[in-house]
């Protein structure tokens, strides 16, 4: 191929051995079609060497067929979603395909048991989280005695001091309705904690299918229980120091009050109050007792008495029986023109002719 310049022409001439030349004329503008046209030519046949090296370099052109297959094995070979790519790219992480073969598999709970020991959370009560964590151990060390296991329920020791000088301690949960449990998990562990009375259930992910569904325990990283416990020891030391402040201040105040007790001689008052009520209701007592003492001699069966209290109040009788070791008494009386026999106690009747006088 041969070109050749003239005023406003571009002229192009092909030259074969067994035909005459042949001559075309181009304006000077075509001169830029042609160069991009060049340009695409060599792009196309850049990518057919490529197709042909990766094919096997035999020389030969690849059929629209064997780029077409070529094609499709480049785009299997990357099935991940561009964003996915990304997201674990800037995370740091390597894109993980499915771990399980079928959708069964991942219902299975003894495939927990391949993780090793971990720590789970279990859902409890928000009120009797620690009791129900004391039933969860004694219950695993009755049933599984062979299995190392750890529970904790992550709570501060509150320190109140009451108002006779003692000193409470309560526990303040951190995570209310959580209980931490560390152990290898397994089908028949897993169901038999989470029918303990007062359990909820574990902590996880729904797993499954249309078919079915169940809830997937997931574990708990070393980082988050580090952390966990690096803030319970905090709030330890923290309410601690608050309560020990808190003694000082009183302790400041107490000093600077001129009557520090008045309470305590309230209380004496009040006391001594108490003491001479008693002391009178017990003279009264000894009165009463020796004015019944007097009585009893004269409470015999036949005597004529008098019912003084209760429902039966100012009825005469005839006293049939007297208990005096039980204090009862069986007094026949007339009702409606029959005679009938009510059981009283004995200090509620007296003799009739004493009573009279």
């Amino acid at each position: 191929m041969e070109l050749s310049m003239g005023i406003g022409y571009l002229s192009l001439s092909h030259s074969s051995s067994t035909s005459s030349s042949l001559s075309r004329l181009y304006p000077i503008p075509c001169l830029s079609v042609l160069n991009r046209k060049n340009k695409i030519n060599l792009k196309v046949s850049s990518a057919i060497l490529q197709e042909e090296e990766e094919s096997g370099g035999d020389g030969g052109f690849l059929t629209g067929r064997e780029r077409r297959q070529l094609r499709n094995e480049r785009r299997a070979s990357t099935t991940n979603n561009w964003r996915e790519e990304v997201e674990d790219k800037l995370l740091g992480t390597k894109f993980s395909r499915k771990r399980f073969a079928t959708w069964t598999e991942e219902l299975n709970l003894d495939n927990l048991a391949l993780l090793g020991p971990q720590w789970w959370v279990v859902r409890v009560s928000r009120v009797s989280g620690q009791e129900t964590a004391d039933v969860i151990g004694r219950t695993l060390n009755r049933k599984f005695p062979n299995i190392d296991f750890k529970i904790y329920a992550p709570a501060v020791r509150v320190k109140r001091k009451l108002k006779n000088g003692s000193i409470t301690v309560k526990p303040k949960p951190l995570f209310p309705g959580c209980v931490f449990l560390w152990c290898v998990l397994n089908k028949e562990i897993h169901d038999f904690i989470r029918d303990t009375p007062g359990v909820g259930g574990f902590i996880g992910s729904t797993v499954g299918n249309t078919k079915k569904q169940i809830n997937r325990p997931k574990p708990v990283s070393s980082n988050d229980m580090e952390a966990i416990f690096r803030r319970a020891k905090e709030e330890q030391v923290q309410t601690d120091q608050a309560f020990e402040e808190e003694q000082k201040v009183q302790a400041l105040a107490n000093e600077g009050e001129p009557n520090p007790k008045p309470k305590v001689i309230k209380k004496s008052v009040t006391a001594d109050a108490k003491r001479k009520k008693r002391t009178k209701k017990g003279a009264e007592l000894a009165v009463e007792n020796a004015s019944l003492q007097q009585d009893d001699k004269l409470l015999v069966p036949g005597s004529s008495v008098r019912i003084v209290s209760g429902p039966f109040m100012e009825f005469t009788g005839n006293l049939k029986k007297l208990d005096r070791k039980t204090g009862k008494a069986i007094v026949g009386f007339m009702l409606f023109g029959k005679e009938s026999l009510v059981d009283v106690d004995a200090n509620q009747i007296a003799v009739e002719g004493l009573e009279a006088s």
